[in-house]
């Protein structure tokens, strides 16, 4: 049977702290993260994590410090993001990552060389990935968007839970098409068939509470709704914050501005 949609103002509240509040932009710097930060502390809670360039991994562990918001995590990403470093690049940007204090990794799935037929480069990548992350969570990026196919799109699913992966996450947020229910209801299935040990992570492209309700409700065919929470289930934005704030508040349903 079918999970029941949740409410828009329940389903804002469980998407607020399942979201991994993230800036990747090209231009940002200590002090937008600074601003980053601040829109963590929120008076409806605080996100599961905030989600940044491997340099400015300090700067938001110091920012969220300041602001007492020590339990939110500090996510960055590696292989980012055209996905295409070797396994012994990527793992020193792991390793990089933990001694600068990141607390999870996202990070990118070499979807072209799986597009041209060779599994073992994701393989190699994600176990690479996994030793050097030690007991951080790992998440990796299918960028199911640029995969397509769904034979694909599962095979990348299972190379990487089959490589240690704690979650599997949609896109970069830097492709033409990121999430979409399509990908993300047969990675659910995947971690469904493999015993629902690993996360999903829902990133790119959802701007609306029926957005945030469609996935909670496709992750919950996966989990059970009452085992949806960060441990889970995320959300990969920026913009969506006010979004989920209007509606815990009853506001009317805003779009997001766009971007990841």
């Amino acid at each position: 049977m079918p999970e029941p949609v949740l409410p828009p103002a329940d389903a804002a509240r469980l998407a607020l702290r399942c979201l991994d509040l993230t800036s990747l932009k090209d231009d940002d710097s200590p002090a937008s993260i600074e601003v980053l930060a601040a829109k963590a502390l929120t008076p409806r809670g605080a996100p599961a994590a905030l989600c940044v360039y491997p340099a400015f991994v300090p700067a938001a562990r110091r920012a969220l410090f300041e602001r007492g918001l020590d339990a939110v995590r500090v996510a960055t990403v590696v292989n980012f993001p055209r996905g295409e470093g070797s396994p012994a690049e990527v793992a020193a940007q792991v390793e990089a990552a933990r001694d600068a204090g990141a607390d999870e990794i996202d990070a990118v799935f070499p979807w072209r060389a799986l597009q041209a037929g060779d599994a073992q480069a994701g393989a190699a990548l994600v176990a690479a990935c996994r030793r050097a992350s030690g007991p951080l969570p790992l998440k990796v990026i299918l960028e199911t968007g640029e995969l397509q196919r769904p034979d694909l799109i599962r095979e990348a699913a299972e190379i990487a839970l089959r490589e240690g992966a704690d979650f599997l996450k949609t896109s970069t947020g830097k492709v033409p098409v990121n999430a979409t229910p399509q990908a993300v209801e047969l990675m659910g299935e995947v971690i469904r068939e493999q015993g629902a040990r690993a996360g999903l992570k829902v990133a790119g492209g959802v701007s609306t509470i029926a957005d945030v309700q469609r996935y909670i409700a496709l992750a919950a065919q996966v989990y059970g709704i009452g085992r949806l929470g960060p441990g889970t289930l995320r959300f990969g934005a920026s913009s969506l914050l006010p979004v989920l704030l209007a509606a815990i508040d009853g506001g009317a349903p805003a779009r997001s501005a766009g971007g990841y």
